[in-house]
């Protein structure tokens, strides 16, 4: 997994429509990602950086989402995971988790009628249990509503931890097998119990925000994602920005531990 750094882009809105997807060749749909993360970061700086109250950051950074959702859709990408709130969130000011608490809440009374209509299957991962009864609900009501919509599939992690993750898969498969030695534990028999089981592993991950880390995130799920860090923070980040990820990732060789698939230029010689 290599890295890389983009480059500032500029900030431009698109207007909410159905979603169109864009033509796409059959040659550049091999490399098309069909699964992206993304780590949101740098709301706070964005909102700092402009003498703003960090209650803005990530009220303008929740706005973000449509924008980049409907980029994804029109370009055949079929799932797009947010790194929404993560189990380490719960350690910022109270003040600024309620502001994030708001903005979960009405994101899913808002917006909900809008991915609905637009095909968007929501779905949310990690543990609801620590939030309030009125957002279990609306995550509850979301999910049902959205369930059989087909166009792309928006997870939210939220309350999540890449490492609780496979923690709860192991006492989910221990309760299933209570009488299982631990040498029945594999890959395979682990994997229906994690969080994203019924999804593709991430192809790309995305973070915003200039830093370079993974932060507790889909840790199993993303053992040969391709890693991309871009400076711009998360209110900055473009449809642009995100086509120029995309484009990065079409370069990449995907080896998976195996054979390069790309020729190298010695191909074909005869050996000294």
């Amino acid at each position: 997994m290599r890295h890389f750094r983009a480059e500032s882009g500029r900030v431009c809105r698109l207007p909410a429509h159905r979603f169109t997807p864009i033509f796409v060749s059959t040659a550049h749909r091999s490399a098309l990602p069909q699964h992206i993360a993304i780590i949101m970061d740098g709301n706070r700086r964005w909102a700092s950086a402009r003498g703003l109250p960090k209650a803005a950051g990530h009220t303008v950074g929740a706005r973000k989402v449509r924008a980049i959702v409907q980029a994804c859709a029109e370009r055949g990408v079929r799932n797009l995971t947010l790194f929404a709130f993560s189990t380490e969130n719960w350690r910022r000011p109270m003040e600024e988790v309620g502001t994030l608490m708001g903005l979960l809440k009405l994101y899913l009374q808002k917006e909900i009628g809008d991915l609905r209509a637009q095909g968007v299957r929501l779905r949310v991962i990690g543990d609801t249990s620590k939030f309030d009864s009125r957002v279990q609900a609306l995550i509850k009501d979301a999910q049902e509503l959205t369930a059989h919509n087909s166009t792309i599939t928006l997870t939210l992690a939220l309350n999540y931890g890449g490492r609780w993750d496979i923690l709860q898969a192991f006492k989910a498969w221990q309760q299933a097998n209570p009488q299982a030695d631990a040498d029945a534990i594999t890959d395979a028999a682990l994997a229906p119990y994690l969080q994203m089981a019924d999804a593709p592993e991430p192809d790309l991950m995305i973070r915003t925000g200039g830093e370079s880390r993974m932060s507790n995130f889909l840790l199993w799920q993303m053992a040969y994602t391709e890693l991309y860090f871009t400076d711009l923070l998360w209110p900055e980040f473009t449809p642009e920005a995100l086509e120029q990820a995309i484009v990065w990732f079409g370069q990449r060789d995907r080896r998976f531990g195996g054979e390069s698939t790309i020729a190298s230029p010695l191909d074909g010689q005869a050996s000294a």
